[in-house]
């Protein structure tokens, strides 16, 4: 737990960096998830950020805000207002540590805001086993599949910002826990569509960035899927088209995940268009 809590520590200050440092403006920039500003793009980690503090300080009261954001969700509203909404209302009156009052409209008090919820959750998470279970939307999770599954969320989200400006993302090798989830979400992808899920295992072997090699399921399976760490958690996150990537794989049930991987909960989403995510690095 230690470990995974220390990677998705710096997973969030990899993000810190990149935005605390843009001039004002540049925080409603538009990205190129669903058109989101670099502003929602933190208030949206910051949010489930706090609703992961939450599912650990009152589990009760988190599955009551569960249910009305995953009502929003199902009920096709705008989730970035929606989003934002509860940002600037409803945790309007959180207070950090010197009593200060947030003004979560601005980018400065949302990152204050940020640092303070997320450096309470770590501590928070750290104390946990990999025994513990932990409510979010939809089934319970385990310690580190919970740790797991904020660093590949906020890996995702800012990865469209580092899309938005056009600057390449140098990875390293805490990519394996993005790399991780994606795999064992490969029954989720299905479930989530409604969808037969095969009675499969597949091979998975993944080239991290230091050219190191991951591997998942059996040698002799039959159905497989090799390449880049990178390409394959762009493709199980939904960033990149699959067939914008080099990723080769051998089987028509992971021919058809690879085109409808979803490595996050909530309700089934779209991956993007051939060609569409597609990036001119500076």
């Amino acid at each position: 737990m230690k470990q995974i809590c220390s990677n998705l520590e710096e997973q969030y200050q990899e993000f810190d960096d990149m935005v605390s440092g843009l001039d004002v403006k540049l925080w409603q920039h538009r990205t190129p998830f669903f058109n989101w500003t670099i502003f929602d793009q933190v208030a949206h980690i910051a949010f489930f950020d706090h609703e992961a503090l939450l599912a650990i300080q009152d589990p009760d009261r988190f599955r009551e805000r569960a249910e009305g954001v995953m009502d929003v969700i199902v009920s096709g509203r705008n989730f970035r207002a929606y989003t934002n909404q509860l940002l600037n209302l409803k945790m309007s009156s959180v207070k950090l540590a010197n009593s200060k009052m947030l003004d979560l409209k601005k980018p400065e008090s949302l990152l204050l805001f940020w640092q303070n919820i997320r450096k309470r959750l770590i501590k928070r998470l750290n104390k946990m086993s990999p025994e513990d279970r932990l409510p979010w939307y939809g089934p319970d999770m385990s310690g580190p599949s919970f740790v797991t599954g904020r660093l590949m969320e906020t890996w995702a989200h800012s990865q469209d910002v580092f899309d938005a400006l056009r600057i390449r993302r140098i990875n390293c090798s805490r990519l394996i826990h993005v790399a991780h989830i994606g795999v064992k979400t490969f029954n989720w992808s299905f479930i989530v569509r409604k969808l037969k899920v095969p009675g499969i295992t597949p091979r998975v072997e993944l080239t991290g960035p230091s050219g190191k090699v991951w591997k998942w399921g059996e040698p002799d399976a039959k159905e497989r899927v090799w390449g880049s760490a990178e390409e394959f958690c762009l493709v199980v996150t939904q960033r990149r088209n699959v067939l914008d990537t080099g990723l080769k794989c051998q089987g028509k049930n992971v021919a058809k995940w690879l085109t409808i991987a979803q490595a996050f909960a909530g309700v089934p989403q779209e991956h993007p268009a051939p060609g569409a995510r597609k990036v001119d690095y500076k």
